[in-house]
């Protein structure tokens, strides 16, 4: 059996774009684009301390493309409401 591996290639986390500043990533369009990702009310509680969540009800969380929360829901329904007048785009995740 033939080894294909690139045993040249460069480690993932040496990759440029993995480095970048705030500003630079803004600049490359990062507060232009935003993610909605399922999270539980018991990660909720440890990430925004001074809020109250169910720890078992899921909630929808609008993530900035630079990580930053942009909006938390309990239906998916409210986050395209509140999408609806952002001039946003959704990038999907894997």
């Amino acid at each position: 059996m033939m080894d294909r591996r690139n045993t040249d290639a460069v480690p993932a986390d040496a990759h440029p774009l993995r480095h970048l500043t705030q500003a630079q990533f803004a600049a490359l369009g990062g507060s232009a684009v935003a993610y909605i990702k399922p999270v539980s009310g018991l990660v909720l509680s440890h990430m925004i301390r001074d809020a109250e969540f169910n720890e078992t009800e899921l909630y929808q969380l609008v993530m900035s493309a630079d990580g930053t929360p942009l909006m938390v829901a309990d239906t998916e329904d409210a986050v395209n409401e509140w999408l609806g007048d952002k001039n946003l785009g959704l990038a999907t995740l894997h």
